[in-house]
């Protein structure tokens, strides 16, 4: 089995002005193909740091998977510390000099004169140069003596197209000899150590392996399996799988999923069903978790935000006599607020959240406690929802709209075999 090293190149980076998703990319993309990620570093632009991290990296893997450092600028050495730990030379490559004068050209502005530097390429035996479909940085692999490096642009639209065109077949040809495939089983309404103790036998499953994972208000199983092929891989999990199922029930949200509001969106749209929120101390945060998939238009009516009590009773048509009585935070002014976002909207699944986000307690209210209030054909019902005791502000809308989302899942699936 051949091992990587997978290093980004950018004091950007280690700044944390821009979020690196590409080792997460390459991580699955190397796992899917076989070849196990060993170690992944972030390395400022600098040239001796970064040849002295790629030249350790060479020591103790068959491969080295770089991105960025490929621009104009001076500071853009990861070629050039690529060619010198493996003894290539860089040598100006006039056909893609012009296409990168073409690129220009086509945006109606003149080539700098900087962007020529993104021509010189290494040549020579063990040389492969990849062309950049999306930007002017064309990426490379150099073989030499047993070991490869391979260098692609940073942008993540411009090392994703080259990776799918040109860097994974190379590593198919050369440096696969099997696959390691896994599913993410996502849960939610249940803790990481409540899971784990449900399926505590298959976590000692050799192939397939089984990992517990904690997220915020969620805990996964990752189910992961080496074979020759994707399918053997498939065959291995599928009976691990089966028993996770049965475990944990309705507990499971879906498999593989980004995250409960693409499930949720999904589910809607194959039910072909309309949701409208109501929200109050998620101040809208349970309308943008949902809004943030694509293709959300199809199934969100509206968001309402009403944190005062006069927008809760003008716009929603809660009763002034409920608020007297009961308080903002009670069941009866959820239920209120769903059934007048309802009316409002049209929508086939209205929910309404109010609580206390914190920091503090609203008087004799801790904070993190809420209600949340469905109202659908078949009438009003309301929960009492509580987190973690003295979480943060962040956590306690955070989760408390992952609760929302839940029932909504739910609401979908109460009448279906399975709730995944």
């Amino acid at each position: 089995m051949y091992s990587c090293e997978i290093i980004s190149v950018g004091t950007e980076l280690l700044l944390g002005d821009i979020l690196d998703t590409n080792q997460r990319y390459l991580s699955q993309e190397a796992a899917a193909l076989g070849i196990a990620v060993l170690k992944r570093t972030t390395v400022g632009d600098n040239i001796e740091r970064l040849s002295r991290e790629i030249n350790s990296a060479l020591k103790n893997n068959d491969l080295v998977l770089l991105t960025g450092g490929l621009g104009p600028t001076a500071d853009d050495i990861t070629k050039e510390a690529c060619c010198a730990c493996m003894g290539f030379e860089l040598k100006r490559d006039e056909k893609i000099l012009r296409k990168i004068e073409d690129y220009f050209k086509n945006k109606g502005v003149v080539m700098p004169p900087t962007n020529a530097k993104q021509a010189d390429v290494p040549f020579g035996e063990g040389a492969n140069v990849f062309d950049n479909t999306c930007g002017t940085a064309p990426g490379a692999a150099i073989e030499k003596d047993g070991k490869c490096v391979v260098f692609m642009p940073g942008p993540p639209r411009e090392m994703q197209a080259m990776f799918e065109k040109s860097v994974r077949p190379f590593l198919i040809k050369k440096y696969s000899d099997g696959v390691i495939l896994s599913h993410s089983v996502r849960t939610v309404g249940i803790g990481e150590s409540a899971m784990a103790e449900r399926v505590a036998d298959l976590l000692d499953s050799k192939n397939p392996t089984v990992a517990p994972y904690a997220k915020e208000g969620e805990a996964l199983l990752r189910v992961t399996a080496r074979a020759e092929s994707r399918e053997d891989a498939e065959r291995l999990m599928a009976p691990v799988l089966n028993e996770i199922f049965k475990r944990l029930g309705d507990k499971i949200y879906d498999v593989d999923s980004s995250g409960l509001q693409e499930t949720v969106v999904k589910l809607l749209k194959q039910k072909n069903l309309k949701v409208a929120f109501a929200e109050s101390c998620t101040a809208g945060y349970l309308s943008k978790r949902l809004t943030d998939v694509p293709g959300a238009s199809e199934v969100f009516e509206c968001g309402i935000v009403s944190y005062s009590n006069r927008i809760k009773m003008k716009v929603l048509g809660v009763k002034k006599e409920t608020l007297e009585r009961y308080g903002a935070v009670s069941a009866q002014c959820a239920g209120e607020m769903a059934a007048g976002v309802r009316r409002i909207s049209g929508a086939d699944i209205c929910v309404s959240v109010t609580g206390v986000a914190g920091p503090g307690n609203d008087g004799d209210i801790p904070s993190g406690v809420s209600y949340i209030g469905v109202c659908t054909d078949d009438g009003v019902f309301t929960e009492r929802f509580e987190t973690k005791k003295d979480s943060a502000r962040e956590y306690n809308r955070y989760v408390t709209s992952s609760r929302a989302l839940d029932l909504i899942r739910k609401q979908i699936c109460k009448n279906s075999s399975n709730s995944v």
